[in-house]
């Protein structure tokens, strides 16, 4: 039986290569998509392609309701969770603090922070050993933002990021003795559309020349650090977050 995992916003970007890179260490692999089952359906395809089982499952991790039933599909179709990359979320439109609506702030929240958190809670019922588990992994996914605080563009992305962070650590010390080690990774300018959904299609790309190793990263390359953060290779791991920022 190969362990199980669930990639939430795992259609696109460092979530779809997480999917695959994962499927390859040997994963059963859930891939998480709020709309786009074309894209979902794809990574799955290729997943099987090379050798590998997945199955795609639609959720908005914005809404609880949604977020039980995918866990619900994800035991019914492959078995017990052992492992969670909590990666679905959204940027906005560039905008100062002062020009925020509560509609934004609140999406913001309910999406990255709630949406996380309660996924969290559903993967700790499954995996932890007082809940008669065996145990398990999860990898929350932040921001350099978190530290940086994106000034002029979306402070609340930054905070939504920066409560990410306290939840790594907080919950890493609750579920340590459990059998559940929880990791964050902290990407920086990663190539992915991300920052189209952002209204900054180009900036990646223009970022490249101010960032220390002159390029921006790759889903590949953040991808890394996350499957190795579900890995045994990591098993004295827990409360950490790891920086892939190309030095910024």
């Amino acid at each position: 039986m190969k362990p199980v995992l669930l990639v939430t916003g795992g259609s696109r970007g460092i979530g779809a290569a997480t999917a695959r890179l994962a499927a390859q260490a040997g994963w059963a692999v859930a891939v998480n998509y709020t709309q786009n089952s074309q894209a979902a359906d794809e990574v799955v395809r290729a997943i099987r392609a090379d050798g590998g089982q997945a199955i795609s499952v639609q959720a908005d991790v914005g809404d609880e309701a949604q977020i039980m039933a995918m866990f619900a599909q994800v035991d019914a179709k492959l078995g017990r969770l052992s492992g969670l990359v909590n990666n679905a979320g959204i940027v906005d439109l560039p905008s100062r603090v002062d020009e925020m609506s509560w509609a934004r702030l609140e999406r913001m929240m309910r999406i990255n922070v709630l949406g996380s958190m309660v996924c969290a809670r559903e993967a700790v019922r499954r995996m932890s050993t007082r809940h008669g588990g065996q145990g398990g992994a999860i990898v929350n996914l932040s921001s350099a933002a978190a530290k940086l605080g994106a000034p002029n563009q979306y402070v609340d992305y930054a905070a939504s990021k920066g409560a990410i962070d306290s939840m790594t650590v907080g919950l890493a010390k609750e579920v340590a003795a459990e059998g559940i080690r929880v990791n964050g990774v902290r990407p920086g300018i990663i190539d992915t559309d991300i920052h189209a959904s952002g209204g900054l299609p180009d900036r990646a790309k223009e970022m490249a020349p101010q960032l220390p190793m002159r390029r921006a990263g790759t889903s590949e390359e953040v991808a890394q650090a996350i499957v190795w953060l579900l890995s045994d290779a990591s098993s004295y791991t827990t409360g950490s977050c790891i920086e892939v920022t190309g030095g910024r």
